[in-house]
């Protein structure tokens, strides 16, 4: 198999191949990578400052046809480490659909962005980090917070407001932190995220170069969504990656739509990943429906970062099965594009693989599914039993010193004094 890091040109095909699709469009062969790419290597020669890597979605390729056997060598993956990924997609997916039953029940408030539909990018990604590497996340963070370690319980008391939540109910859906998982939160303003994740990547060089604390090959991963890639933050925190060498990857979670506006219309040249080549790094198109496909390319780009061999630039192109937040009735959506994507759940795609290659049976599916369904069920009765947060809490984590506004001299919160609020507006 080639590496999916190698300098070669390709073709893009789309992942729909058939002619009569309805949102087909042939002035615009981006929506899909195909599955059968054609590299056509490059005759001159290539310098390591200059590279450029456009490679297929398509950098798994099955060896074999399924009518011949299969050998160990031609598997991606073991069976234990497809129980690993099953478990960690059946985990994100069972937990959203929880959450929007949550949700319509008035259990949750303000907005909640789902992930449906996208769980191969997230644990395709995430289950090769280690407890120490970092992740930075968007509006869209429950199921990145999951894969990364965050118990099921804490994320729902979160977005339950309580203060057994992983940040004690004051961040919501949108903002999920943790400091034990190394999880350096969710952001709802789009590209903010990006420049947080390439000051924790900056770090771990600085630790190992400058600290010289050999241990300290830290890799930070950043997701952000296509629409983030027209803003300013992206571009200048892929060139002082590129500049630095930093141990980040840029992961881009294309799932074509930005809210309501179509990527296609919404930017001048639709192939994200060419954007990284401009800035002399790897750039990489990946099928993110395919958690299979995705984890490969994982592999080759968060070990680049670990060696210290800089960035990487990979655009998944996935789709969301939900509406854009669960307050978007989701009509803007060709009813057939959505249906199309529907047939190519990522997670009925490992049960396929898993099934054919015969790494487990069904009864063990079976099982992780009643171990993810009793799961969601102990972390609702949970976050519906936690505490909500007490008033002081309020200026917890805002001032600095301890004797200044928020805490008076006797050590006690002032907004405990009961002349806290005179002469302001009564709350």
């Amino acid at each position: 198999m080639a590496s999916a890091f190698s300098a070669f040109k390709t073709m893009n095909q789309p992942l729909h191949r058939t002619t009569n699709n309805p949102f087909s469009k042939p002035t615009s062969p981006f929506l899909g990578s195909g599955r059968e790419f054609r590299p056509v290597p490059s005759s001159a020669p290539v310098r390591r400052q200059s590279t450029i890597v456009a490679v297929s979605s398509d950098v798994v390729k099955q060896k074999r046809t399924n009518s011949i056997p299969f050998s160990a060598p031609d598997l991606l993956i073991t069976r234990e480490e497809g129980l690993e990924l099953f478990e960690d997609m059946v985990l994100g997916r069972g937990f959203e659909d929880m959450c929007a039953q949550m949700y319509y029940r008035g259990k949750m408030f303000g907005f909640v962005h789902l992930y449906n539909g996208q769980e191969a990018v997230s644990t395709g990604f995430i289950k090769l980090l280690t407890k120490e590497d970092s992740v930075v996340s968007t509006y869209r963070d429950h199921v990145h917070a999951l894969s990364k370690g965050v118990p099921a319980r804490q994320v729902m008391s979160e977005l339950f407001g309580k203060t057994t939540g992983c940040c004690r109910g004051q961040g919501g859906s949108m903002h999920m932190f943790s400091k034990e998982f190394n999880v350096l939160g969710g952001f709802a303003f789009i590209g903010e995220g990006i420049p947080v994740a390439t000051g924790a990547a900056f770090t771990s060089k600085y630790r190992r170069e400058v600290l010289k604390e050999a241990d300290s090959d830290h890799v930070t991963l950043a997701f952000f969504g296509d629409g983030t890639c027209n803003n300013g933050q992206f571009f200048e925190c892929l060139n002082m990656a590129a500049l630095w060498k930093l141990p980040i990857v840029f992961v881009v979670e294309n799932n074509l739509w930005a809210i309501g506006m179509s990527h296609l219309r919404a930017t001048s040249d639709p192939a994200i990943w060419k954007k990284g080549p401009a800035f002399g790094m790897p750039g990489v198109h990946v099928d993110g429906m395919d958690v299979l496909k995705v984890r490969e390319v994982a592999k080759e780009a968060i070990g680049r970062a670990r060696r210290g061999e800089g960035p990487s630039l990979i655009e998944c192109e996935t789709y969301r099965f939900r509406g854009h937040s669960l307050a978007d009735p989701d009509e803007l959506r060709d009813p057939a594009e959505k249906s199309h994507y529907a047939t190519r759940d990522p997670i009925t795609a490992l049960k396929k693989y898993m099934f054919e290659h015969n790494l487990v049976k069904e009864d063990e599916l079976k099982a992780i599914e009643k171990k993810i369904d009793e799961m969601m069920e102990d972390a609702v009765e949970f976050a519906d039993a936690s505490p909500l947060p007490p008033r002081p809490q309020l200026l917890e984590n805002v001032f600095a010193d301890p004797k200044g506004f928020g805490i008076g001299p006797n050590g006690r919160y002032r907004c405990e004094d009961p002349q806290f609020t005179q002469g302001t507006a009564h709350v």
